[in-house]
């Protein structure tokens, strides 16, 4: 069987899709058994319905901008507390469920979270630096600051940047390991530029739409573009630029032609994707494409 071009599904102890279908998945954050809505799930669950049930806290639409988590008749005192945490490497992390159906943790970015670990000692610096874009709750800063880089980590919404500054306590960082900044992905960029600031990494996973902290609008359509573009100045000679997007109607050939306006480099693009158990399907979980120049990006797709 021949299957879209996938980047490897997320393998660590604390995570695991175990079933999903009927526009559901359910899935295990450490000991919690979270069941929540996903659109892209249209086929037939594998599981029972009491496979099901056993879920610790299930999600429930109230309108197309969020709803409420319901606690399961034999849920665990962490759930029914709202947060808890998780192991990811040599990380910890708060799982906390919140009203518009994230946990603070996208698994499906595990693969670029050990590439950006890999090529930690492949830059011309010792202490490479990442810039984080669109940063929400700190798992890939805290992670690449653990192995040596100097992170900037950037997020418009000050909800996530408490949240990551939380993340790096929870994982034993001191409180100045990370540059965390309220900002506007677009404008700290452009301003990144006027100061001849450079970046051997730039990871970047933009929502559809958003609002910067003083009012400014943010359209994936309108100003991916522009972003990317401006990426241009901010790079070393050796870089690595991740482009990552969810419920987003573009496809990995869109993310590829954009990482081309990088110049000259080596582009891979493909799905990100959750694995069940073995011979289950795999659920999309958004597309992703990686630019690099001057470093080699590794493991292969399926």
């Amino acid at each position: 069987m021949t299957r879209p071009s996938l980047f490897p599904a997320p393998d660590f102890p604390d995570y695991a899709l175990v079933d999903s279908g009927a526009g559901e998945k359910l899935e295990r954050f450490g000991r919690v058994l979270l069941r929540r809505p996903d659109p892209q799930a249209l086929w037939k669950r594998s599981g029972t319905d009491a496979d099901w049930a056993r879920a610790d806290l299930l999600f429930v639409r109230e309108s197309d901008r969020g709803g409420r988590w319901e606690p399961g008749p034999r849920a665990s005192a962490e759930a029914r507390r709202g947060e808890w945490t998780i192991g990811i490497g040599t990380g910890r992390f708060l799982v906390r469920p919140t009203p518009f159906k994230h946990v603070g943790v996208f698994p499906e970015q595990h693969d670029n979270w050990n590439l950006v670990a890999r090529l930690a000692r492949s830059f011309d610096s010792a202490r490479p630096r990442l810039l984080n874009l669109f940063g929400y709750t700190g798992v890939a800063s805290v992670l690449a600051a653990q192995v040596g880089y100097e992170v900037t980590h950037v997020d418009a919404s000050r909800t996530s940047i408490t949240w990551a500054r939380e993340n790096a306590a929870a994982s034993g960082l001191p409180s100045d390991a990370l540059r965390v900044l309220v900002d506007d992905a677009l404008g700290f960029a452009r301003r990144e530029v006027r100061r001849a600031a450079r970046y051997h990494v730039v990871l970047l996973d933009p929502p559809h739409y958003g609002r910067g902290p003083k009012g400014e609008t943010w359209q994936f359509e309108d100003h991916v573009a522009e972003l990317v573009g401006t990426l241009r100045e901010l790079l070393h000679e050796r870089a690595l630029v991740v482009l990552s997007t969810y419920a987003i109607g573009c496809s990995p050939l869109t993310l590829e032609n954009l990482l081309l306006e990088l110049g000259a480099g080596n582009v891979e693009a493909g799905e990100l994707g959750l694995a069940g158990p073995a011979g289950a399907r795999v659920l999309p979980a958004g597309f992703c494409a990686r630019w690099t120049r001057g470093v080699a990006a590794g493991e292969s797709r399926a």
